[in-house]
This record gives C-alpha cells, structure tokens and sequence, in this order.
C-alpha cells in the first residue's frame, strides 16, 4: 500500500510530537488537554494534545487506524480537504470535551482519536460500500453499521465513565468527520439518504441527553 506523502508526515509528526512526549513529562505536561489550563488562556493545547499519547500502543492503535483510512478521504477529495477534515476533526473533539467536562478543571486527555475518528467517519460517508471487521467479531459489517454502534458506546462511555478513554473527543471528532464531508460532497445525501440520517440519530440522541441533563 503506497501511502500519499501526507498520510506519512502526519504519521510522523504524531510519532515525533509522542516520543518527545514520552521521554519529556514537562513537555508533555505543558501540550496535554486540561481543562483548567485551556480555561486559564492556553487553548493552543486544543491542538496540541492532539499529536500526544499516553504510551506506544496507544499511538499504534490511532497511527494504524489512520494508516488504513486515511488515503481513501485523499483519494475522494485531495490533501488539502484531508487535512481540513483532520484538523477540524481534531479540534471539534477538543471542544467538546471541553463543553461536557467545563466544570473538571482537573480533567486531562490526550490522543489524536478525535481527528483519525473525523477521518473514519469521512471515509464511511465517502465509501459507503465498505465493510469492516472488528479483531474479536472477524466477520466484515457494512462501515456505517459498526460507524453508529461505535457512537452509541461513546454515548455509554461518556454517560458511565468507562474505562480512561476519551469518549468526548472520540464522539466530537466523528462529528467534525461527518459534517466537513457533507459539506464537501453534499451529494452524499441525495445518493445515501438513509445511511446519512443513520450516521445521524447518535449525534442527535447525544444533544437531547445532554439536554435533558442525562448526560
């Protein structure tokens, strides 16, 4: 598989920013997601926390799910938007981990899952017909059916707690994945209007529980 030249220097740069993260705990301190420092003036860790990971296999795990997704968005729609996508994704996680987690000031994540999440999102929308399989269930589901199942267990995350995942930023990053592709193929709708409203129904059940104060 030839990756395109950004795939890799994004790569990269996350394996870069990671290692500096793992052997430098002041650095990684200062660039990790804190509610109280972004609260404070220094939202440029919206961003930064974005290229830093907690140890090795949590970097391999988010390098090898953009490995794979990555180059079908810029076959689709080019670098820039690619780049567009990852970034707007990466931070529309951040800010919504920053809405549900304002008042925990002490509250701290790190991780680029919000933007590979925005770039799976974008390839399911893209690519409707793929099929994926999970290492524990080998049997290939339509990309869309295991795209709603994995925002719902978000939901269940970031209602329960579960586990020291980011939930938050996984769920705002397909977010930004989602509407940054309907806003660069819009006729994604008109040729797969029922997979888009499906794609859609976890992302309104998350504001009505968050108005309703079930979440």
């Amino acid at each position: 598989m030839n990756l395109h030249p950004v795939t890799i220097a994004l790569i990269a740069a996350n394996i870069l920013v990671s290692l500096k993260g793992f052997n430098n705990p002041s650095f990684f301190e200062r660039y990790k997601f804190s509610i109280g420092a972004i609260r404070a003036g220094q939202r440029e860790r919206t961003f930064t926390s974005g290229f830093l990971h907690v140890d090795s296999a949590h970097l391999f795990l988010n390098m090898f799910t953009l490995y794979f997704f990555a180059d079908v968005v810029i076959n689709w729609l080019g670098p820039i938007k690619f780049l567009m996508i990852y970034g707007i994704s990466l931070l529309a996680g951040s800010l919504l981990a920053l809405f549900f987690h304002r008042d925990e000031p002490y509250y701290s994540a790190v991780g680029a899952s919000g933007a590979v999440t925005g770039v799976l999102y974008a390839a399911i929308l893209l690519q409707p017909d793929m099929r994926l399989a999970l290492m524990f269930i080998p049997i290939p589901f339509p990309a869309y059916i295991l795209g709603i199942a994995y925002l719902l267990y978000s939901i269940y995350g970031m209602k329960t707690r579960i586990g020291n995942i980011g939930h938050t930023a996984h769920f705002g990053g397909a977010v930004g994945g989602y509407v940054v592709t309907l806003l660069f193929r819009p006729e994604v709708i008109g040729s797969h209007p029922i997979m888009v409203l499906l794609l859609a129904l976890p992302i309104i059940l998350l504001f009505i529980l968050e108005k309703m104060g079930k979440i």
